[in-house]
């Protein structure tokens, strides 16, 4: 792996300047990841084979690593779901939110989905990534302010049943971006949002995320400075869509002082 390269003699290893972390949360504070792509893997699954089945085509199963960093990673449900038959050629109906996991609309299928990341999490629980946190509460502890910000509608409970809900000033989720009309990410307005309701420009905060949708969007929020966390192997892939700085845990940085 390539050494993590910082600002000579930064705190944290962030620039001068820097008020607020924004982080996300699967995959860098949390170790549910792994359960998100299992659980698209285990519906999408289902879905292309039936299709196959019904058409005469050929199974090609999702990839639960390549498929999943392009299409779903850091997105919505809805447009994560939208992405990935897109790259099959496959389009459905929209459908409705309350749509039944059972019908074959981009609606149903997000929340089969859901339901599938909702099992996991009761059998498996949640555990956070130990150098997450001792990261947040070092900037906690310097007087920087921190807040999550997450395609997840299960953010808040996935922070309570890590035990680290206390740690962040502001949430911003699935549920938050729709009741204020936000676009998903790779969009910037969750970051934005976040930024926002701290009182810290975006200039002056830093974005930490494992998804290259999530990495383009602190990229084209204007935020000062973005650091890649990578738990799959796609450090390149991180830089490339405007990481700052790339390391395998933030952990690291504090290593680094």
């Amino acid at each position: 792996m390539t050494p993590a390269v910082t600002p000579a003699g930064s705190p944290f290893g962030l620039p001068p300047g820097i008020e607020a972390g924004l982080f996300d949360l699967d995959g860098v504070l949390t170790k549910t990841a792994e359960l998100h792509a299992a659980a698209w893997k285990e519906m999408l699954d289902a879905f292309l084979q039936a299709r196959a089945a019904k058409l005469g085509g050929d199974f090609v199963p999702f990839d639960p690593v390549a498929d999943y960093a392009k299409y779903v990673d850091g997105k919505p449900r809805y447009d994560g779901v939208r992405s990935f038959l897109e790259s099959r050629g496959i389009v459905l109906p929209e459908g409705l939110p309350t749509d039944s996991p059972r019908l074959k609309t981009i609606a149903g299928l997000a929340n089969l989905k859901n339901e599938l990341v909702l099992e996991l999490l009761r059998r498996n629980g949640v555990e956070p990534f130990a150098g997450s946190v001792r990261y947040v509460q070092a900037l906690l502890a310097a007087g920087l302010h921190c807040g999550v910000v997450s395609s997840s509608a299960n953010c808040r409970d996935v922070l309570v049943a890590a035990g680290i809900a206390d740690l962040f000033e502001v949430r911003i989720d699935a549920l938050v971006a729709q009741e204020q009309h936000l676009k998903g990410k790779p969009a910037p307005d969750t970051y934005l949002a976040a930024s926002d309701a701290l009182g810290i420009p975006p200039a002056r905060a830093a974005v930490f995320e494992d998804a290259l949708a999530g990495v383009s969007a602190a990229k084209a929020g204007g935020f000062g400075f973005v650091v890649g966390v990578d738990r799959a192997g796609q450090a390149d892939a991180l830089r490339e869509h405007g990481a700052d700085v790339v390391v395998q845990d933030l952990g690291d940085l504090l290593d680094l002082q």
